[in-house]
């Protein structure tokens, strides 16, 4: 099964709560979602709409310098966010265990996945934001399942 990745152009971050839910919608059976772009591109905004949206109340925040921050999204279970940029090598990622979380069944929403790319999981859901020159934000989104690949354009 080959399907198009989704893409979605949005104006502003302040859009990025119904980018949230588009996404959920296409990818949310996926536990681990790996999210690039470059900094300030809104990988953290974007990561606290789909906390908010899976019932987290808390404070959600980048874990830049946690590496990893735990968040309780009630009866979605619980949801781990990952801050990769700091680390140096894959084996600070295996060091803290990052493996087990991935494994774990559990959503796993992970900035600056290249630095693990060993570590990434035969299924993910793969969301690349690309800052524009206008201020909008380009946005790409595809499951990847070894060689599956699921997600229909949307605009």
């Amino acid at each position: 099964m080959n399907v198009q990745p989704l893409f979605i152009r949005c104006s502003d971050l302040t859009q990025l709560d119904a980018v949230a839910q588009q996404l959920l919608q296409l990818g949310g059976s996926v536990p681990v979602w790996l999210l690039h772009g470059d900094m300030g591109a809104g990988k953290t905004t974007l990561i606290k709409q789909l906390c908010e949206r899976l019932g987290v109340r808390g404070t959600v925040q980048s874990p830049t310098f946690s590496i990893v921050n735990e968040y309780d999204a009630g009866k979605n279970g619980l949801i781990y966010h990952f801050d990769f940029y700091r680390i140096k090598n894959e084996s600070e990622a295996y060091d803290l265990g990052a493996d087990e979380y991935l494994d774990s069944g559990a959503y796993c929403f992970i900035e600056w996945p290249e630095k693990i790319e060993s570590l990434w999981p035969e299924t993910y859901f793969s969301v690349t934001i690309q800052s524009e020159r206008d201020g909008s934000r380009s946005i790409r989104a595809m499951i990847e399942a070894g060689s599956l690949t699921g997600m229909n354009d949307v605009n």
